[in-house]
C-alpha cells in the first residue's frame, strides 16, 4: 500500500532530522552505560511518594499539554507514568525534549508522586537519550497485525505485545522447571555435538553442510539419542541434553526446521520407569509454569492430573483391523477401506504410520494419553516385548492432538541393532545416506547397560501450556522464506 510506505518514510526523514538536530546539541544520542537503575516494578510495588528514583526504558507515549509533557516509561517489568516540566529542567537538559519520540530509549532521573487521579508517576529532573528510534512503533493498541510481519520482526512484535513476551517469558519458566527437576533427581545436563558425519538417532530428511577444513560432508544432527546412550556407555548413568535438532522437512503450525528437544537417559530403567518420569516432570513442568494442572486448550481444557495409557496395538486392531503380523500391502488395504488417503506409490511403514497418527482417538481426549506397544517394526532402537517380541516396549504420548513426548526401553543388544539398522537401510527410514553408525554399534558392543529413554518436544509443550495453535507463536525467531 504506497500510502503506508509514504506515510512511514516520511516520518524516518523527521526523525532522522531530530537525530541531527541532537548531534548539533553535543549529545550523544546513543549513550552508554547507566548505573544504579530501579526496576519499575519495584518503584511500583510498593509505590512510596517522595522517593527518588533513575530509571531506564523505552518511550511508549509522548503527550504534550504546552509547558509540561506526560510520557510512559516502560522497561521489561513494567510501565510507569513521567511528568516532564521544562522549567523545573536544566535549560540544556530541557533543550532534548523537542526532539524526542515515541520509542525512543532513554533514562530519567526524579521523585515518585501521584498525580490528581491517583496515578503513580515520577516526575523528572534529569532525562538523557539512550537510543534513538529511527522507526514509528507499531501501532500503540494493536500492535503489528500481519503475521509474517510479527514473525519477521519479531523485535516489533515484542515492543509492542505483552501478550507475546508473556509467552517468551512463561517459555522460560517451562525451561528452568524442567532443567530443575532433572538436576533434583541427579541428571546430568551435557552437551553433545550439533553436526554429525552420519546422520541417525531419529527418521528424518537432515541438513548438510560442508566442512572445509576436513573436506567433508557433515550433517545437522537430526537427534542427539547415539551419542548420549555412547554416555550410557561410559558411566555417566543419568544423562539429559535440552538441545537444539534440525529436520529438512516442511513447515506447518506443528513443525519448525530447528526445534528444541529435551531427551533424558535412565540407567538401569525401562519404558514403565519412562512414563512414570515423564508424568511427573510434566506436571512439575505445568504447575512451576502456571500454578495448576488444568490448562486451556483451544475450545477445551487439558487436566495434566489424568494420564491415560492405551495400547497402539488394540487402536489398530479396533480402528482399522490391521495386526502386527500384516504386511505394508495389507496395511495399505485395510487404510483405503477406513477412507484414509493412502498413496499406492509409496506404503513404507513410516509413511503409513503418519496417516495412522492423523486419525487415531486418542489424540482427541482432553488429558494426556500413552499410547504403548507400538510395532517392532516401527522401533528401530526401542526393545521387544519378551513375551511378544513383534510388540516393542515403546509409548508416544499425545496431548490434546499433538505428539508431545515419546519414549522407550532401549535397545542394548550391538547384534540386534545392528540387524534393525540393516533392515531399516532397506526403507531409508533411519538414515537417508544409507549409512550405519557403526562407532554407536562398537559402542554397544562395550556393554551398555538396560536404560530408559525419553524425548519431549518443547516447543509443542509450549504451545500447550500458552495456548498458542501455531508452533511460529513459541519461538522468537521461526524459519521464514526470504523477505521480498
Amino acid at each position: 500500500m504506497p500510502g503506508i510506505v509514504e506515510s512511514e518514510n516520511e516520518l524516518i526523514r523527521e526523525r532522522r532530522k531530530k537525530l541531527e538536530a541532537i548531534r548539533q546539541l553535543g549529545v550523544d544520542p546513543y549513550g552508554g552505560r547507566v548505573e544504579n537503575l530501579a526496576a519499575v516494578e519495584s518503584v511500583l510495588n510498593p509505590f512510596e511518594e517522595g522517593k527518588d528514583t533513575r530509571l531506564a526504558g523505552r518511550l511508549m507515549s509522548w503527550r504534550s499539554h504546552g509547558k509540561t509533557i506526560f510520557s510512559d516509561l516502560k522497561d521489561t517489568s513494567g510501565k510507569i507514568q513521567l511528568y516532564l516540566k521544562k522549567a523545573d529542567m536544566d535549560p540544556q537538559i530541557a533543550q532534548i525534549l523537542e526532539y524526542l519520540d515515541i520509542g525512543d530509549i532513554v533514562t530519567v532521573t526524579g521523585t515518585t508522586f501521584k498525580t490528581k487521579t491517583e496515578m503513580p508517576t515520577v516526575k523528572v529532573q534529569e532525562i538523557k537519550l539512550l537510543s534513538k528510534s529511527l522507526r514509528p512503533m507499531p501501532e500503540k493498541w494493536h500492535g503489528l497485525k500481519d503475521v509474517e510481519t510479527r514473525y519477521r520482526q519479531r523485535y516489533a512484535d515484542l515492543i509492542s505485545s505483552d501478550e507475546v513476551r508473556g509467552i517468551f517469558k512463561l517459555r522460560s519458566r517451562v525451561i528452568q522447571a524442567i532443567r530443575r527437576f532433572l538436576d533434583d533427581k541427579d541428571y546430568l545436563e551435557v552437551e553433545t555435538p550439533m553436526m554429525h558425519s552420519i546422520p541417525g538417532g531419529a527418521a528424518g530428511r537432515p541438513f548438510k553442510t560442508h566442512h572445509q577444513a576436513l573436506g567433508i560432508d557433515l550433517f545437522m544432527r537430526i537427534a542427539p539419542e547415539l551419542y548420549l546412550k555412547r554416555l550410557l556407555v561410559g558411566g555417566f548413568e543419568r544423562v539429559y541434553e535440552l538441545n537444539k535438532s534440525f529436520r529438512n522437512e516442511g513447515i506447518s503450525t506443528r513443525h519448525n526446521p530447528e526445534f528444541t528437544m529435551l531427551e533424558v537417559y535412565t540407567s538401569y530403567a525401562d519404558v514403565e520407569d519412562v512414563m512414570s518420569l515423564t508424568e511427573a516432570l510434566i506436571r512439575h513442568a505445568a504447575e512451576k509454569a502456571l500454578g495448576g494442572l488444568k490448562v486451556k486448550w483451544k475450545d477445551n481444557e487439558i487436566d495434566f492430573s489424568v494420564f491415560e495409557r492405551v495400547s497402539f496395538v488394540d487402536l489398530m486392531k479396533e480402528s482399522f483391523d490391521i495386526t502386527p503380523e500384516d504386511d505394508v500391502t495389507e496395511w495399505a488395504k485395510k487404510l483405503k477401506k477406513k477412507g484414509a488417503p493412502v498413496d499406492d506409490g509409496d506404503l513404507s511403514r513410516t509413511k503409513l504410520i503418519k496417516i495412522i497418527g492423523e486419525l487415531i482417538e486418542p489424540q482427541k481426549r482432553n488429558h494426556p494419553v500413552f499410547v504403548t506397544d507400538y510395532f517392532t517394526e516401527l522401533c528401530p532402537l526401542a526393545k521387544r516385548r519378551a513375551e511378544n517380541p513383534q510388540v516393542s516396549e515403546r509409548f508416544e504420548l499425545f496431548i490434546g492432538g499433538l505428539e508431545v513426548a515419546n519414549g522407550y526401553s532401549e535397545l542394548n543388544d550391538p547384534q540386534e541393532q545392528r540387524s534393525r539398522f540393516e533392515d531399516d537401510l532397506k526403507e531409508e527410514v533411519f538414515s537417508e545416506e544409507g549409512l550405519i553408525d557403526k562407532d554407536f554399534i562398537r559402542a554397544l558392543e562395550f556393554g551398555m547397560p538396560p536404560a530408559g529413554g525419553l524425548g519431549i518436544g518443547v516447543d509443542r509443550l509450549v504451545m500447550l501450556l500458552t495456548n498458542q495453535p501455531s508452533i511460529r507463536e513459541v519461538i522468537l525467531f521461526p524459519q521464514l522464506k526470504p523477505e521480498k
